[in-house]
């Protein structure tokens, strides 16, 4: 596939349509979600919010099954989700770890349902290529939960570097500031836990209860922080870069504060674009600037892209130039939601189908290759081209 074609979408998102009635004028959205930990939930209480009706759900941890059968105490229960695909319903919200987000989808394509999945898209870069094979031999709808997508403030503030505002972009620099690492826990879980189940296709461990409670930090599952917060940010980056992935990544880390865990709460990861540079930051033990932004820096200005929404400053920069241009707006979920249920109806492709969720994951994976290869890695030619 075409670099440019796959994110074409990233020059402007689609706008979101009034709610459908495709499903009837008394009929509601049906969903079950396969995950219920803490963002699962949360999502399904924003797709409850909009409307749709859960039915069904499952998860591996019974303490989390409990919490969110009192949301939607009507809604069957399940361990397997094999079980739960078995049901009759519309839509699959999946909020599992990432190394099941692949399956998971591929079982939920199969059995006809449309999907809402969480990112990051893949744990591979080779999984992010199956992916896309696999949902475009479908006819379901699938929209990656890269809610930046669907923000009015971000969409504006793409259109002002389109329109040339910062003049030749030349360093981007994303970053994430959390102060909120501290040694993993490791004391026995209360309730009941289908270990075999949570681990799915990955390598056969004993359980540790840390690797549960905090399976973001571990190779098996997971691609750690630089796919986690990565892959919001690099999006976003080539998003308003119309750039495609990055040709190659250096990265450093390691392990602060997260004592137990494998991947690092502090790190660094540069990219290579052809017309640019990234600098890409996390610091988990430190809190300045708290939260995520984006510095795009050009000739002619500079952006700042936060939670808060955006900030333009003019060439040249003093610390008493006020800016010109400012807009506040958080970024919601319920936007990205109701642009997949929007896209249930109309049956077109999202604010963020699968190719533009590879393309964002493909730089955090880099990184992470060469971070624990300590080497230069490089991305496959032809990756993403057809």
């Amino acid at each position: 596939m075409d670099r440019r074609h796959f994110l074409a979408g990233a020059a402007a998102a689609a706008p979101l349509f009034v709610p459908s009635s495709a499903f009837g004028a008394n009929d509601r959205i049906s969903y079950g979600v396969i995950g219920t930990g803490g963002r699962g939930r949360y999502v399904s209480s924003v797709f409850s919010k909009l409307g749709a009706q859960c039915v069904a759900l499952c998860d591996v941890y019974d303490l989390n099954l409990q919490k969110a059968k009192e949301a939607h105490p009507q809604a069957k229960t399940f361990v397997d989700y094999n079980d739960l695909l078995a049901e009759k319903m519309d839509a699959i919200l999946v909020g599992s770890p990432d190394h099941q987000h692949a399956p998971m989808l591929f079982a939920s394509l199969k059995a006809g349902r449309d999907v809402y999945l969480e990112k990051p898209l893949s744990k591979t870069l080779e999984e992010s290529l199956r992916i896309i094979e696999t949902v475009r031999k479908s006819k379901q709808v699938v929209q990656v939960g890269m809610q930046r997508r669907s923000a009015e403030a971000i969409q504006k503030a793409q259109k002002l570097v389109e329109e040339g505002m910062l003049g030749q972009v030349t360093l981007v620099k994303p970053q994430w500031h959390w102060n909120i690492a501290k040694e993993l826990n490791n004391t026995p879980l209360p309730g009941k836990l289908d270990w075999t189940r949570f681990q799915g296709s990955a390598p056969k461990k004993p359980l540790e209860p840390m690797k549960f409670r905090n399976w973001r930090y571990f190779l098996d599952f997971a691609g750690g922080n630089m796919t986690d917060q990565g892959t919001h940010l690099m999006d976003v980056v080539q998003w308003f870069m119309k750039s495609g992935p990055p040709l190659s990544a250096v990265a450093h880390g390691y392990v602060a504060k997260m004592k137990g865990a494998e991947h690092p709460d502090v790190f660094s990861a540069v990219y290579e674009f052809p017309n640019f540079m990234v600098t890409w930051t996390l610091d988990y033990a430190n809190s300045y600037q708290n939260g995520w932004s984006i510095t795009f820096l050009g000739d002619k200005g500079t952006m700042i892209l936060d939670e808060y929404g955006y900030t333009v400053f003019a060439e040249p920069w003093r610390p008493d130039h006020k800016p010109i241009a400012r807009v506040e707006a958080p970024v919601p979920v319920e936007s990205h939601v109701q642009n997949f249920f929007d896209c249930m109806t109309s049956r077109k492709d999202p604010n963020c189908p699968v190719e533009i969720a590879a393309a964002a994951v493909a730089g955090p994976h880099l990184g992470n290759l060469a971070m624990f290869g300590h080497k230069q890695a490089k991305l496959p030619a032809g990756y993403l081209h057809s």
